[in-house]
């Protein structure tokens, strides 16, 4: 596997000397990163409806799923990009360790609200990373189109729309509600510091630092809370493989692969389509009928995600030769 973008200047790239705000950028996705997009969105969708059908604590998933994907991904790193490792120092892996804390705190902030609100509330909540990654690059300097903010919104109404979202007020809704609201800021945070990352690291060397990190924390938080990391049926790790590999591997590790040609708005935008893509899984898989307003819904997603891209600036990256 190569590394799909050069580390080539931000002159050369056209991008603005406002220090995150270049790996921030919206770059519209070319046929190539559509397409590994789209294989994104098939694996993270399959991942709620393989979830549901675990009995081991959603933890233990979390931290087996990010663990085994850097054990899966460390060989590629040390044999087919071993060379991108030539020159790099402690402080280059720094947004990869960032990356990481902010990951293992979406799945350890996202994770309890499941049980304390409802799972409409928390899944309305958790899609709108969109917003504060947008948000996150506005405040670095990125410009964005109007058309970019009326299609994130569109989008996040949309899955909204999907998940029947109904709030409940109580002390422990609400506490849930915040957790799910956390959650979103968390991962937006994630797929941020993975697009600096991602400016100076292979896809390999980003995931293998990023996952091994997260998985260490959230270990931690499992032994803290008194959650077990094993003792499971047969049936239960062979679900956690294949959420490993379509979720993780499938899933977070090609999103990651594009993220730095397309910048971390589009990608977590990408990640909303886990909501219909997960309600269509879900009618096949489980037999499971869709909220009334699923369609709509749906319609709102596409349209707001297609709205996002067609606004984004053509990328000027430059890819690398063969």
């Amino acid at each position: 596997m190569k590394n799909p973008v050069p580390l080539t200047s931000r002159s050369v790239r056209q991008e603005p000397l406002n220090g995150a705000g270049g790996a921030w950028e919206l770059h519209r996705p070319g046929a190539r990163d559509l397409g590994i997009m789209a294989v994104a969105v098939v694996g993270i969708s399959l991942s709620g409806p393989l979830t549901a059908l675990v009995t081991a604590p959603v933890l233990a998933i979390a931290f087996w799923r990010n663990a085994a994907g850097a054990a899966v991904l460390l060989p590629v790193l040390l044999t087919g990009e071993r060379s991108t490792l030539a020159g790099l120092r402690l402080r280059d892996l720094r947004s990869s360790l960032v990356a990481g804390l902010f990951l293992a705190g979406h799945f350890a902030a996202w994770l309890p609200s499941l049980n304390m609100t409802t799972v409409a509330a928390s899944i309305a909540l958790v899609t709108t990373t969109p917003i504060w990654t947008a948000l996150a690059a506005r405040i670095s300097g990125v410009r964005l189109a109007a058309a970019v903010w009326w299609g994130l919104v569109l989008a996040v109404v949309g899955a909204a729309l999907i998940a029947g979202v109904d709030f409940t007020v109580s002390p422990r809704a609400v506490a849930g509600d915040g957790l799910a609201l956390l959650g979103a800021i968390a991962a937006g945070g994630y797929v941020l510091a993975g697009a600096r990352a991602r400016e100076r690291l292979a896809t390999s060397a980003y995931t293998v630092v990023c996952y091994s990190t997260c998985a260490l924390i959230l270990a931690v938080a499992a032994l803290v809370v008194d959650v077990p990391l094993g003792g499971f049926s047969a049936r239960d790790w062979w679900l956690i493989a294949a959420i490993t590999f379509v979720a993780q591997l499938l899933g977070h590790t090609l999103l990651n692969l594009v993220l730095s040609s397309v910048g971390p708005t589009v990608v977590s935008l990408a990640v909303l389509l886990e909501v219909p893509g997960s309600l269509i899984v879900a009618l096949v898989l489980l037999d499971q009928a869709p909220p009334l307003l699923a369609l709509p819904g749906m319609v709102a997603v596409v349209i707001g995600v297609g709205l996002v891209v067609r606004a984004s600036r053509p990328t000027t990256i430059v890819e690398a030769a063969t």
